[in-house]
């Protein structure tokens, strides 16, 4: 009986600590003295921004004006239970967009709310050809032995006799 109830409550124990979610935190995280909320646009540059909060996440590829350049620190915080797949918890984007000179001409905060889910397309590109079965695979090369193998005639095998050395 002892022992029973020894295993019980230590099978309940462990299957208890198994709920605890695990916390992540991914990308940019700023320090205490260097915030991207700090940057003050007409004021900073390209490099005093660099100088304090580091590099970038990302830097925008697809900006509208060339003459425009714009600069994302990402901040994630994901949970997770056991097996379960990871849920975000909190997210942070600040977007800091310089004009042509390198002067910061806009600071902007988006966070988990501002998100948009997108549908990925699960298309595939079809390849050139048939496509063959399991038994065409393995079966396929039957008749297909080359006749120098089974001591048969050279003659139209290059390098063989009457032909290119």
């Amino acid at each position: 009986m002892r022992k029973s109830v020894a295993a019980l409550m230590l099978t309940s124990v462990l299957a208890l600590s198994a709920c605890n979610p695990i916390l992540r935190t991914h990308g940019y995280v700023p320090t205490a003295d260097a915030k991207p909320q700090a940057i003050n646009p007409n004021t900073d540059t390209k490099a005093s921004v660099l100088a304090s909060l580091g590099s970038p996440s990302v830097e925008g590829t697809f900006d509208e004006d060339v003459e425009e350049d714009t600069w994302y620190y990402i901040n994630q915080v994901r949970e997770r239970y056991a097996y379960l797949r990871p849920q975000i918890q909190e997210q942070s984007v600040t977007m800091i967009s310089f004009n042509a000179d390198g002067q910061v001409t806009r600071v902007a905060e988006y966070g988990i709310e501002d998100r948009r889910i997108i549908n990925y397309s699960n298309r595939e590109t079809p390849t050139r050809g048939r496509e063959l079965s399991v038994l065409e695979q393995i079966f396929g090369t039957i008749g297909r032995i080359p006749t120098d193998r089974l001591g048969g005639d050279q003659q139209n095998v290059p390098g063989g006799p009457g032909g290119p050395r």
